[in-house]
């Protein structure tokens, strides 16, 4: 790990705050570091302080061998504007990222779906995040793509059970049409044409419903196959930052309760004496995975309510287009065949009656 020097002038809030909490200090740490940059503060919305940089000069004046309450005062003395100084931290959040700290990621995991009582009985402390209602979406995004992947299963079934039944107005039209070549007299003839073309024209308007219908399968199957697994994915990488930022906060814990209990027994430690540098890359790793989880949160409350817009309203309005396409059929198919007046064929089947010879005697058994 390296340092640079600088210095920033943060303006002050009207609580004459700027937005940092202070750790070390004298007497057991050699120098002053922040420990936290809080939200929607001056110190944060200025950008150049972060979590584990030193901090060394207050309004020109070195805040070597002072303690952190010393330094607070320091700053609070100070009227509308601080000028700090300090030694800007520069790591690798990988650095950071032990074993420990991927156990803890682990533990996290296992305790999300646990039960209060039944993490106390493992002896597992739950942190204030799990039992997230984000995570639990998960559960609720499987059923609804379980619902849209058998309504997309279904639609796909009626549209080939409607082209075959297509293809049987398209027999029917060939045959009723070669019925009405082969058929003597004008009238029945011409009637048996005209009942095979109207067959065909409804084979004709089924195939374009059909090729109607086909940008709403397409639709579904684009939420099915793209929205749903898109916003999952965030789901679990939101879940996969949250369980890293609690696993640092567990060690920043871990770590302040080790230099209290050192300090109880009056006992030197030795980050602590060297400068703590340990501790404040955890609070480095700490600050970054938490703008992580704050930023994906963000990203799955978006995408969840887009998700939730367009399965509320998308799915009515394809269900529409599809009921509305069929009906649009049915509605041409019987004003076809009622607008033209065919029945009743009139026909005289004596004279269209086929006498076949044959060689081969047909015995009839009764």
């Amino acid at each position: 790990m390296t340092v640079t020097s600088g210095v920033v002038n943060i303006k002050k809030d009207t609580s004459n705050l700027i937005g940092i909490s202070i750790g070390g200090g004298a007497p057991l740490c050699p120098c002053l570091y922040i420990v936290q940059v809080f939200d929607n503060t001056p110190a944060a919305k200025d950008g150049t302080l972060q979590s584990g940089d030193e901090l060394v000069g207050v309004n020109g004046q070195s805040v070597k061998g002072k303690t952190k309450v010393e330094v607070a005062k320091m700053i609070q003395a100070s009227k509308d504007e601080v000028s700090i100084k300090y030694n800007k931290l520069h790591a690798e959040p990988a650095q950071g990222k032990s074993l420990d700290i991927v156990l803890k990621k682990v533990k996290h995991r296992l305790v999300e779906n646990m039960s209060s009582s039944t993490a106390d009985a493992l002896g597992l402390s739950r942190a204030i995040l799990c039992n997230d209602t984000l995570v639990k979406k998960m559960r609720e995004l499987e059923s609804v793509e379980a619902t849209y992947r058998g309504l997309v299963d279904h639609a796909r079934r009626v549209l080939k059970a409607f082209y075959a039944l297509m293809q049987v107005y398209k027999a029917f039209g060939d045959v009723f049409a070669g019925i009405g070549v082969r058929e003597p007299q004008p009238r029945a003839s011409e009637s048996f044409r005209a009942f095979g073309d109207y067959h065909r024209t409804m084979e004709k308007n089924g195939i374009q419903t059909l090729k109607a219908i086909k940008p709403i399968l397409s639709d579904l199957g684009t939420y099915l196959t793209k929205a749903i697994p898109d916003t999952k994915l965030t789901i679990r990488k939101y879940a996969d930052a949250k369980f890293e930022y609690l696993s640092y906060c567990l060690k920043v814990k871990e770590m302040d309760d080790e230099e209290y209990s050192y300090a109880a027994l009056q006992e030197p430690l030795y980050r602590v004496e060297t400068g703590n540098y340990e501790y404040r890359l955890i609070l480095r790793c700490r600050q970054e995975a938490r703008g992580r989880f704050a930023q994906l949160r963000l990203d799955v409350l978006v995408k969840l309510e887009l998700l939730d817009n367009k399965h509320v309203q998308d799915l009515v309005e394809q269900l529409g287009r599809f009921v509305a396409a069929f009906g649009a059929f049915n509605s041409n198919a019987r004003q076809l065949l009622a607008t033209n007046a065919l029945f009743p064929i009139e026909m005289d089947l004596a004279r269209s009656a086929f006498q076949y010879n044959t060689t081969n005697i047909i015995q009839v058994c009764s």
